[in-house]
């Protein structure tokens, strides 16, 4: 959780100070005025890098050199993030240079919640996958080994394949890559099923029309049904030596709650999509809190984004009731919290 944030030359930002509370912090301001460079400065300490741009130059404002941002924990901690022209990305905790940005998030769980995050249902497997396994990071201390370990032994699996080394070395990987993706399956399917219980409930109080729906997980392993990883492996070698890299496994998972056993996407408005994604991301924020101690940030921008005031209302209560530090941006605010908001007026990169 932040305490105190400094932006310097990010965007249309010159030199931004403030203050955050542990509750909602609400950031409003007219388009193109800065509220949503604030969440992105807060998402670029967090996880090192920008939802806006891949290349940190187009972050910098104009004219100048590098850009800042300089941030004080509840627990104490001070991080600093800098991004030179001329020298790249820097990023310090605890005034010490990081080694690995997991130490990062870590320190500053978060999530995002963008617009446009009914396009969830449309980015494919991956962008599921990364929801439910920023979860896992964050609750399950063993996941990170595993993915970890996976990776690399997927690395060096696919780099024999594309060297066309014999079958016999390439199978020497198999049984490490089946199980840690085993391992992995097992987790995800076990977290999903914690996520399912609370969303269920939370989706309902936030789109109330679906108060009485049934709600179930699908989850596709990566490989074929009723076959071990390593089974797989082994039936799609031929087929991977073909295609150069491995079809098969926990990187090829993919999941989906079904609504009365339809695809949300084909029932839902783009506000309950919106909705959806958004219940995802406040359960996950909330089983993080228990685990680090502390609570996670959840940066939510444009609020009125394809939700009317009735359906704002219900977001902005159950903001409140969740133990999580919230960074909510708006052009205008219409709706009444029952919880404790502090307000940010944003106009030309400068708090009024």
């Amino acid at each position: 959780m932040l305490t105190q944030l400094t932006v310097s030359n990010l965007r249309n930002i010159t030199k931004l100070s403030l203050q955050p509370i542990s509750g909602i912090n609400l950031i409003l301001g007219e388009n193109g005025s800065g509220k949503t460079s604030v969440l992105e400065a807060i998402h670029l300490l967090a996880m090192g890098r920008s939802f806006r741009t891949r290349s940190l130059k187009n972050a910098i404002q104009f004219d100048q050199q590098q850009l800042q941002i300089i941030a004080n924990t509840s627990s104490e901690t001070p991080v600093g993030l800098q991004y030179d022209k001329n020298n790249g990305l820097k990023i310090r905790l605890n005034r010490a240079p990081l080694k690995r940005l997991s130490e990062l998030a870590m320190q500053l769980p978060l999530q995002f919640v963008p617009a446009n995050c009914h396009q969830f249902f449309e980015q494919g497997p991956r962008y599921r996958r990364q929801l439910l396994d920023w979860g896992l990071f964050h609750v399950e201390p063993s996941f990170n080994s595993h993915w970890q370990s996976y990776k690399k032994i997927l690395q060096q699996r696919n780099s024999a394949l594309r060297q066309h080394k014999p079958a016999s070395e390439i199978q020497l990987w198999d049984a490490h890559l089946a199980a840690h993706g085993e391992a992995i399956t097992t987790l995800r399917k076990q977290q999903l099923e914690r996520v399912l219980e609370q969303f269920s409930v939370l989706f309902a109080r936030l789109c109330p029309v679906y108060e009485s729906a049934k709600f179930t997980l699908k989850y596709r392993n990566g490989w074929v049904k009723g076959a071990t990883l390593e089974q797989a492996l082994s039936g799609s070698l031929v087929r991977d030596q073909q295609l150069g890299y491995t079809r098969s496994g926990s990187h090829a998972a993919d999941w989906s709650f079904k609504i009365n056993d339809a695809d949300p996407i084909e029932m839902f408005s783009r506000g309950q999509q919106k909705l959806f994604f958004l219940a995802l991301c406040m359960v996950q924020a909330r089983m993080a809190e228990h685990s680090n101690r502390d609570r996670s940030i959840l940066l939510l921008d444009d609020i009125s984004s394809e939700l009317d005031v009735k359906h704002q209302q219900n977001v902005m209560d159950e903001l409140a009731r969740l133990p999580v530090q919230t960074f909510v941006t708006a052009t205008h605010f219409e709706v009444k919290s029952s919880g404790i908001i502090k307000m940010f007026h944003v106009e030309r990169g400068e708090l009024r």
